[in-house]
């Protein structure tokens, strides 16, 4: 089966390698970690000690692991952590969040990469975030003797449909995994119609809600608002992680309230780093005064009510400067971005349509009346338009979205604990049982740990 996939593998690689010469010129995407990645070259770690090993895709996965890997070093100092990602801008984010711990880019799934980086970091557990099946992947792990879970699992009624067409491939590697620890029951349901696995599929919630920060006064979201010269007397409008044409339309919805509402500000943040500059040339067409966020030196060079945030792994404390806040990718086929994020600041909360990627959370928040779907244009400005000459609706929905958010907190324990029991499982050499499972809530809030002693060490 594993040379199968490879020459699977191979034809499409082969097939995408025009559009991946393209987004390497064009957007300098693709140009990093490919001896990781094609030949699993990553580092060899040094010493005995038990290691986790976390693979995060891309930026929202590499910020998920942050309540999981600060509960889990405070239960194992002895343990070493080693963190992989995918694309550029997680490995470069991890770097930034984790350091010092080991951050490398995760092989592609050819047999030859992941032998070859399993033998080199020797994982005692792999935990892969959300939906990461990749069949070389898992059976390099399980061959290894590592206990391999899945966290945060989500599993889409699209994804679902497509995997039910590879099925016979799919249910043997799900019968591989130990844990598949889900957001909601719907998911729970569509893994266990896959394959035999109702014993190793458990309901979590979405840990998302556990990494939420909930305070506007925190260090980082205060400097970047000195920085960016925001005042307790502006009003400030996020759109975040957004996609084309969503800067346009908050572009154009700020120019008309702008005149109106002098106080009013813009902040835009895309989703992509390689579309920083698309949306930059958008801005100069449109001659408006504006700035990028690299380029804020200090507060006394800030001019200008728009903002463009040309930065990595900063939104979730620019949401705090926000009252107004669009989630983009929901205006598009993206199918949302993480709306908890602006939710857990007690911002006044908006989205498109388009939002089955976070579907659990959007149901909650509508049902709580603490968030507002806009269709078009006409819609976001009809709601920004509320928010600015009603601050008290703006308010109130603000404070039912933070309240939810505080009341769904917990997934991150609740997956530690599953995490724990495999562990005790791989030295039993049995299975996650949820019976079984202690409580680990009162020792997940000992004191912080020392970082230098999960960090793992490689030559």
């Amino acid at each position: 089966m594993a040379y199968l996939l490879n020459v699977v593998y191979l034809a499409a690689l082969a097939l995408a390698s025009p559009w991946l010469v393209y987004q390497r010129l064009r957007h300098g995407k693709y140009r990093e970690g490919w001896d990781a990645k094609f030949w699993g070259r990553v580092p060899s770690r040094v010493g005995d000690n038990p290691c986790l090993w976390l693979h995060a895709v891309s930026v929202g996965e590499v910020n998920l692991l942050a309540p999981l890997l600060e509960r889990w070093e405070r239960l194992h100092p002895e343990w070493h952590v080693v963190i992989s990602t995918t694309t550029q801008a997680g490995y470069a984010l991890a770097k930034k969040k984790y350091a010092p711990r080991a951050i490398i880019y995760c092989p592609l799934d050819f047999s030859w990469a992941v032998r070859r980086a399993m033998r080199r970091i020797r994982p005692t557990l792999l935990v892969l975030t959300e939906l990461e099946l990749w069949p070389n992947l898992v059976a390099a792990a399980k061959r290894h003797g590592a206990k391999v879970g899945v966290v945060n699992g989500r599993l889409s009624e699209k994804s679902y449909r497509g995997y039910r067409r590879i099925r016979w491939l799919v249910r043997g590697v799900l019968a591989k995994i130990d844990l598949l620890a889900v957001q909601n029951r719907e998911y729970a349901e569509r893994f266990v119609a896959l394959g035999p696995m109702t014993k190793t599929v458990h309901v979590t919630g979405s840990i998302k809600f556990d990494g939420a920060r909930t305070c506007r006064d925190c260090d980082q979201t205060q400097r970047l608002a000195r920085l960016a010269g925001i005042t307790d007397r502006d009003i400030v409008f996020l759109a975040g992680s957004t996609q084309d044409p969503e800067e346009s339309l908050a572009l154009s919805v700020f120019e008309r309230l702008s005149a109106e509402f002098p106080r009013l500000r813009l902040i835009l943040v895309p989703r992509h780093p390689e579309r920083f500059d698309e949306v930059a040339a958008m801005l100069d067409r449109s001659a408006v005064l504006w700035q990028r966020r690299s380029k804020l030196d200090s507060p006394s060079q800030v001019n200008a009510r728009i903002l463009l945030v040309d930065a990595v792994g900063e939104l979730g404390y620019w949401w705090g400067a926000a009252q107004i806040a669009f989630v983009g990718g929901s205006l598009t086929n993206r199918g949302g971005q993480n709306m908890i994020e602006p939710a857990r600041y007690g911002a006044a909360v908006s989205f498109g349509p388009n939002t089955w990627n976070f579907r659990d959370a959007v149901t909650l928040l509508l049902e709580r009346d603490a968030a507002i779907v806009v269709r078009d244009q006409a819609e976001l400005e009809a709601f920004i338009r509320r928010c600015l000459t009603e601050p008290a609706f703006a308010d109130e929905l603000g404070r039912r979205a933070q309240e939810l958010v505080l009341q769904q907190q917990g997934a991150a324990d609740r997956t530690i604990e599953l995490l724990e029991q495999l562990v005790r499982d791989r030295q039993e050499g049995t299975r996650t049982d949820a019976a079984h499972v202690p409580a680990v809530e009162q020792r997940a809030t000992k004191g912080p740990t020392d970082v230098a002693k999960h960090v793992a060490p490689f030559h």
